[in-house]
C-alpha cells in the first residue's frame, strides 16, 4: 500500500485503505461461508456414514512408521451400535459423561470444577462431555489450544443439533483410542480378550473404559492394582443409572 510523504510524517492515503479493507472483508467472508457450509455438510454426511479415519488414527500410525515399530497395523474395525454389547456405551456414560442423555454438548458445573482445581494445581483436569469428545475426535487435531478449542465448541454444537444421542455414542464406540494403533471397542475386544464388542461381558466393557484416560500405557487384559480400582469404581456406577435400561433414554 503506497505512502505519502507529508509534512515530515508517513500516511496512508484514505482512498486505497477503504477498498483495501472491503477486499480483505470480502475474503474473509468467503472463507467463514465456507467453512461454515463445510462443517455442515461433514456434520451431515458422518450422521449416516461410519467415519472412515480420524486425525489421532492417522498420526498414531505416522508415528509408527517413522518410529521403525515392528507392528505399524491400524486395528479399527466400524460397528454399528446394534453390534455392541450394551454394557459398553453404559460403562462409557458411567465413566465419562453422567448427564450424557440430558446436556446439550457441555456440562457447565463440570468445567466450572475443573477451571476451579485448575488454579490449585498443575496437573490439568478436563471437564469434556462425551459430545465434546466426539467432535474433537471427528473434526479436528488433537491439542489444547484455544484456537481449536473454539472450533470444538462449533462442532460440539451441530453434532448435537444433527445427531441423536445414540449416534454421538456409536462413533465414540468406534474411534475411541484404546490401545497402541488400536481404535473402537471392537478392535480392543479381538485385541484384548479375542471377542468381539457384541460379547463383552461386564467386566470387560468397564475394564476397557477404564483404561481410556491413558490406553497407551494400560492394559484391560493386564490390569493393575490401579486399573482393577477404576473398574470396580465404573461398574458401581452402572449399577447406580440403573444399568442397561438407562440405554433407553438415549432413543
Amino acid at each position: 500500500m503506497p505512502l505519502f510523504f507529508c509534512k515530515n510524517s508517513f500516511y496512508i492515503c484514505p482512498q486505497l485503505l477503504i477498498p483495501t479493507m472491503r477486499i480483505l472483508l470480502k475474503w474473509l467472508l468467503k472463507i467463514v461461508i465456507s467453512f461454515v457450509v463445510a462443517s455442515l455438510l461433514g456434520v451431515f454426511v458422518f450422521r449416516f456414514l461410519p467415519i472412515p479415519f480420524t486425525w489421532l488414527m492417522l498420526i498414531r500410525k505416522t508415528e509408527a512408521v517413522f518410529d521403525n515399530h515392528k507392528d505399524t497395523e491400524l486395528r479399527y474395525d466400524w460397528r454399528s451400535i446394534d453390534e455392541f454389547s450394551q454394557h459398553i456405551p453404559l460403562a462409557i456414560i458411567a465413566s465419562e459423561d453422567q448427564l450424557f442423555p440430558d446436556h446439550f454438548g457441555f456440562d457447565f458445573k463440570a468445567i466450572e470444577k475443573a477451571v476451579e482445581q485448575n488454579a490449585k494445581r498443575k496437573k490439568v483436569k478436563g471437564a469434556s462431555t462425551i459430545s465434546q469428545q466426539v467432535a474433537k475426535n471427528v473434526f479436528l487435531w488433537p491439542g489444547r489450544t484455544y484456537i481449536r478449542k473454539g472450533f470444538e465448541v462449533w462442532f460440539t454444537l451441530l453434532i448435537e443439533a444433527f445427531w441423536p444421542k445414540w449416534r454421538i455414542i456409536e462413533v465414540y464406540m468406534n474411534i475411541a483410542e484404546t490401545g497402541r494403533l488400536t481404535f473402537g471397542y471392537e478392535a480392543a475386544a479381538q485385541r484384548y480378550f479375542r471377542s468381539t464388542a457384541a460379547r463383552l461381558s461386564r467386566d470387560q466393557a468397564a475394564s476397557i473404559t477404564a483404561t481410556l484416560p491413558s490406553p497407551l500405557k494400560m492394559n484391560p487384559a493386564k490390569p493393575s492394582a490401579y486399573l482393577l480400582k477404576r473398574k470396580q469404581h465404573i461398574i458401581s456406577q452402572m449399577q447406580l443409572l440403573g444399568g442397561n435400561s438407562y440405554l433407553k433414554r438415549l432413543d
